[in-house]
C-alpha cells in the first residue's frame, strides 16, 4: 500500500517530500523498490517527528501503535493526518481522538468511494428493514492481512448497527463452530476469509424470510485507496482541527 500511495502521489499535482519505515532498515532495498514506481532519492527516515515536520500532509496506512506515533507528531505541528490503519482497541481509538484537538485528522476503515457509498446504502436498508432480516457481512482479503474482521467489514457492520439504532457491540458475532444453536434474531454476523493476493472482497446480505438482498463491492487493485485518501487529504487541508470520516469529505 505505501508503494501504491507514492506511485499516486507521484501522478498528482501534491510533492512527495519523505517517506518511513522500521527502524534498521535496509537502504539498498528500500530504494529498490522505490524504483519500481518511479521514485528516485526519496528521504526515507525511521524518526516519526522528523517525518511528519517535514510535510504538511501524512498519509499513514500502518499499524494502530505507528499510527500513534505519527498522531502525536501531527498535534505537535498541527499537520493533516490520514489514517488507513485499522485493528484499533478502544483505548488507541480513544487516544487517537485526543490527538485530533491539534491536528486535521480523516479516520476511514477503507479510502474507497465505492465502499463509502455502500455504507451509506448499508445504514439506510437496515433503517427501512426490521430485525426479521438477518444481517451477515462477509469478507476476503490476501493471505498476509493482519486484522479479521476486516476495518471495512467493522465500518459496514457499524454502519447496520446505527440504522437498527444498536451497539454493534451487542449484536457483533464473529463466529461460529460447534453446535451454536439458532441464530438470535437482531445478530450481525461476520465471516472473514484470507487467501492469495485477494484485494479486497466485501458483501452484506439482509437475509428475510422468502428473500435475500445482497450488496457486493470488489476491489481489483490498491489505487482506489490512495485516490480516495489523496481526496481526503485534500479536503481536509482547508479544515479545522478534528477527528472525520470520509462520510464527511463526500459530503453524505
Amino acid at each position: 500500500m505505501g508503494l501504491t500511495l507514492i506511485k499516486a502521489v507521484l501522478a498528482s499535482d501534491a510533492s512527495l517530500v519523505a517517506g518511513s519505515e522500521r527502524q534498521g532498515f535496509d537502504e539498498a532495498s528500500v530504494n529498490a523498490s522505490l524504483a519500481t514506481v518511479g521514485s528516485q532519492g526519496l528521504f526515507i527516515t525511521s524518526n516519526t517527528d522528523l517525518l511528519v515536520e517535514s510535510a504538511d500532509i501524512v498519509l499513514d496506512f500502518t499499524s494502530p501503535e505507528s499510527t500513534l506515533a505519527i498522531a502525536r507528531s501531527a498535534a505537535r505541528h498541527k499537520r493533516v493526518h490520514i489514517v488507513g490503519s485499522t485493528g484499533f482497541t478502544d483505548t488507541q481509538q480513544r487516544e487517537l481522538s485526543l490527538y485530533a484537538r491539534e491536528a486535521r485528522i480523516v479516520q476511514s476503515g477503507n479510502y474507497s468511494i465505492g465502499v463509502n457509498l455502500l455504507e451509506k446504502l448499508i445504514e439506510q436498508t437496515a433503517k427501512m428493514l426490521d430485525d426479521s432480516y438477518d444481517i451477515e457481512i462477509y469478507e476476503m482479503h490476501h493471505k498476509h492481512k493482519k486484522d479479521a474482521p476486516s476495518g471495512t467489514a467493522l465500518m459496514l457492520g457499524e454502519a447496520a448497527a446505527r440504522g437498527r439504532g444498536v451497539k454493534l457491540a451487542d449484536k457483533k458475532v464473529s463466529a461460529r463452530d460447534g453446535i451454536t444453536g439458532e441464530r438470535r434474531t437482531g445478530d450481525i454476523g461476520f465471516t472473514a476469509l484470507r487467501g492469495g493476493d485477494v484485494v479486497g472482497v466485501h458483501e452484506v446480505m439482509f437475509a428475510g424470510a422468502g428473500e435475500v438482498i445482497e450488496f457486493k463491492h470488489q476491489g481489483f487493485n490498491r489505487d482506489i485507496y490512495a485516490h480516495g485518501a489523496l481526496r481526503a487529504a485534500r479536503w481536509a487541508y482547508g479544515q479545522k482541527p478534528g477527528l472525520y470520516s470520509m462520510k464527511d469529505v463526500l459530503g453524505l
